[in-house]
C-alpha cells in the first residue's frame, strides 16, 4: 500500500492560476485547431493518393492554396495552445497516488498516448514547414498515420472528460485567490494564450495573403521573394540538375509517340493562364504562367480528355514523376514561361508541369517524358 500523503521530494506546484475553467476553454480552442488541421490534413494528403474514380478538382483554383494554408496556419497556432493546454493541468501528472485503479491506470495511459502523438505531430509537422529533417523515416507516413492517433486519442479524451469540461465551461474565470495585486490573473492567462495565438497566426499568415505579406515575419517563405517573383522549394542543384544538355528531348508516349528538340519546344503554341503556386509548407502565390497546353500534346499522342497522364523529370528520386488527370488534366500546362520571362533552370527549366487546385511539389519541373496509360 501507498501512503496517503506523497513523499517528501514529490513534486509540488503552485496551482493558483490554474483551475478548470481554463483548461476547459483552451482545450475547446486546441480541439477546434486540431479538428481543422486534421481534415485539411487529409485533403492534402488526398492530392498524392487520389482514388481512380475521383481525380482531384481543377476548381476552385485556389482550393489547395486555401485548405493548406489553413492547415499549416492552424498546425502553428495549436502550438501555443497545446503548451498552454499542459501547463494547466501539468500537475495533475503527480497526483498521489498515481494510479488508484485499473480504470485511472488506462486513463492515464490514453492521455500519455495523446500527449505524447499530439507533441511528435505538432513538432515534425514545424519542420517540415522549415524543410528540416533531422529524422531517417517517412515524413508525409508518419505525419498522416499519426494524425489518426492523435484525433482517436482527442475524441476518447473528450468523452472521458466530457462532464469535467462542461463544469469548466460553464464555471467562470474566478480572481486568483492569495495572489499578490500586480499578479497576472486567470483571465489574464487566457488574454495572453489569445494573443500569443492571434500573433502567430499574423505573422504567419501572410505567406497565403499577399496584402499581409509584410508582416509575416514567421512565415518562412514569403510569397513574392524568389526568381520571377515566386519562391524555389528545391533548386536544379538539390535536384542533381546542373545543365539541360544540347540532346535534350521532350519525349509524349502513347499510341502515336513523337519527340521534341529544344528549338521545338520553344516553338510550340502558347496560352496564358493564372494558377496559383500553393506548396506543403503552407505558402502559396499567384503567378501568371505561359506554356502548351498538356492537353493538346496528349491528344497529338493518341490520347484523350478522359487519359490518365504520367509526367516525368529529369529529376531522380520522391517527386520525380506525378501523375494528372481528370479536369486538372484540361486545365494542365506544360509551362515555359512564369509573369512573361522565360523560367529559369531553378523553376523547371525547359518545361515543367503546372495545373489549378494542385499541390506544389506535384506540379513536376524539367519534365523529359509525358506517358499516356
Amino acid at each position: 500500500m501507498l501512503p496517503e500523503r506523497p513523499p517528501a521530494l514529490w513534486p509540488r506546484f503552485d496551482r493558483r492560476l490554474r483551475s478548470t475553467a481554463i483548461t476547459a476553454r483552451v482545450g475547446r480552442l486546441l480541439g477546434i485547431a486540431f479538428g481543422l488541421c486534421f481534415v485539411t490534413g487529409l485533403l492534402s494528403h488526398y492530392q498524392y493518393h487520389p482514388w481512380t474514380w475521383l481525380p482531384v478538382p481543377a476548381t476552385p483554383a485556389w482550393g489547395y492554396r486555401l485548405t493548406q494554408g489553413v492547415h499549416v496556419i492552424t498546425g502553428i497556432a495549436s502550438i501555443p495552445l497545446l503548451l498552454v493546454k499542459l501547463w494547466s493541468v501539468f500537475p495533475l501528472l503527480f497526483q498521489w497516488p498515481p494510479v488508484r485503479s485499473l480504470l485511472h491506470a488506462l486513463e492515464r495511459l490514453s492521455i500519455a498516448v495523446l500527449v505524447s502523438s499530439a507533441l511528435v505531430e505538432v513538432t515534425t509537422g514545424f519542420l517540415n514547414i522549415l524543410q528540416w529533417y533531422p529524422w531517417t523515416f517517412s515524413f508525409v507516413s508518419v505525419h498522416h498515420w499519426l494524425a489518426y492517433v492523435v484525433a482517436g486519442s482527442v475524441l476518447m479524451h473528450v468523452a472521458m472528460k466530457l462532464p469535467l469540461a462542461r463544469e469548466g465551461l460553464a464555471t467562470p474565470v474566478t480572481p486568483v485567490v492569495g495572489a499578490p495585486p500586480e499578479g497576472i490573473s486567470r483571465r489574464g492567462v487566457l488574454v495572453a494564450t489569445g494573443a500569443g495565438v492571434g500573433v502567430v497566426a499574423l505573422t504567419t499568415v501572410g505567406q497565403v495573403i499577399p496584402s499581409l505579406e509584410p508582416i509575416a515575419l514567421l512565415a518562412p517563405r514569403r510569397p513574392t521573394q524568389g526568381p520571377l517573383g515566386v519562391p524555389i522549394n528545391k533548386t536544379a542543384g538539390s535536384a542533381g540538375i546542373t545543365h539541360i544538355a544540347p540532346s535534350y528531348r521532350l519525349t509524349v508516349l502513347g499510341p502515336h509517340p513523337f519527340d521534341l528538340d529544344l528549338a521545338a519546344v520553344e516553338a510550340l503554341p502558347s496560352i496564358e493562364r493564372h494558377i496559383p503556386l500553393a506548396c506543403v509548407e503552407g505558402w502559396s502565390v499567384s503567378a501568371r504562367w505561359g506554356g502548351t497546353s498538356l492537353l493538346d500534346l496528349v491528344r497529338r499522342a493518341g490520347g484523350y480528355g478522359g487519359s490518365t497522364v504520367h509526367v516525368v523529370s529529369l529529376e531522380q528520386g520522391g517527386y520525380g514523376t506525378s501523375t494528372i488527370r481528370g479536369s486538372q488534366l484540361h486545365q494542365a500546362l506544360l509551362a515555359t514561361h512564369l509573369n512573361g520571362e522565360r523560367i529559369t533552370l531553378d523553376h523547371g527549366y525547359p518545361v515543367r508541369l503546372i495545373a489549378p487546385d494542385r499541390a506544389g511539389v506535384l506540379n513536376t519541373k524539367w519534365v523529359t517524358r509525358v506517358e499516356i496509360r
